[in-house]
């Protein structure tokens, strides 16, 4: 009888301490003191990947996390990825330079980028072999990323050496139209929404056009302009897709620079000795696709899929 007395009596101060620590965290936060320090509220979406990622080095990031991140340049939005660095030289127009668990992967070298199951990476470029230039995607339409680390994802592919990034696209996007400004002779004009139509299929369209000159000297006077058209019906399970892009941009181009010439007072720490240097590039991308299974950071390609690129 005493035993049982002890053990209610015990089962009991359990009860009380797990009823006191829910109610501790259901209890709304106390009121920030006006003495005391501002309060810092961090919040980030998370996907449970149990069962389904294979390794530690594999993830996903969600709609709402990129969302959330600010970023000077549409590269950057990769750097949501832990451990990648994203960086540019040679004008904005040109592709990002990534660099990943130590490895200076130049444009794109090891790093294979897909957009929608679209292999990003050029095969052939002057520059250099898996020449990745981002410069066409659109912030506001991004689903979110799968992403790899490491040489252990042999059904990634070619330029997965060191990691993989596949970005998703949305099938729909509420009306918006967006206008910023910024210091560096930034600014940005975004418009995009869908509508429904018959039969359960939504057309998506979107439309950009941004501009920068950066603190150089001589300005990048980067002009980008940008368009998506995307026609989708059901889900990624059991559905299709299409999607025709647009790009052009232009810009100058402010490299690296002797040292002896800002030394010497010829240039300044902005400076150029050849204001002529820069670049243009435009390109055209279609994407058809059949029902394919979910996105994964491994397991991500349409189970049939159809694109080109000019």
């Amino acid at each position: 009888m005493r035993r049982t007395s002890i053990m209610l009596v015990a089962i009991s101060a359990l009860a009380f301490a797990a009823g006191a620590a829910r109610a501790a965290e259901t209890a709304e936060p106390a009121a920030p003191s006006p003495d005391g320090p501002p309060q810092i509220v961090v919040a980030a979406s998370t996907q449970d990947m149990l069962g389904t990622a294979t390794t530690s080095s594999e993830g996903v990031i969600t709609r709402q996390e990129i969302e959330r991140r600010p970023a000077y340049r549409v590269g950057q939005y990769l750097e949501a990825i832990p451990g990648l660095s994203v960086t540019s030289h040679s004008g904005e127009g040109k592709a990002n330079q990534y660099l990943l668990r130590g490895f200076n992967l130049d444009h794109g070298t090891d790093f294979a980028t897909f957009v929608d199951g679209m292999p990003v990476n050029q095969r052939t470029h002057a520059h250099g072999q898996g020449y990745t230039d981002l410069n066409f995607l659109m912030p506001e339409l991004f689903g979110g990323i799968a992403f790899t680390k490491g040489p252990y994802f042999a059904a990634v592919g070619d330029f997965a050496a060191v990691g993989s990034a596949r970005l998703s696209l949305v099938d729909s996007l509420r009306p918006m139209l967006s206008l910023s400004a910024g210091t560096v002779g930034d600014r940005r004009v975004f418009a995009g929404g869908s509508v429904a139509l018959r039969g359960g299929t939504t057309l998506l369209a979107a439309g950009e056009y941004f501009h920068l000159d950066g603190p150089w000297d001589n300005p990048d006077n980067l002009r980008r302009f940008n368009g998506v058209m995307r026609l989708s019906h059901g889900t990624a399970e059991d559905g299709w897709s299409a999607t025709a892009m647009a790009y052009s941009g232009r810009w100058n181009a402010t490299t690296d620079q002797p040292l002896r010439a800002v030394e010497q007072g010829l240039i300044g720490r902005f400076g150029s000795l050849d204001p002529s240097d820069g670049g243009y590039r435009s390109a055209c991308r279609c994407r058809c696709t059949t029902p394919g299974p979910c996105p994964a950071p491994t397991n991500s390609l349409p189970r049939s899929m159809a694109c080109a690129s000019a």
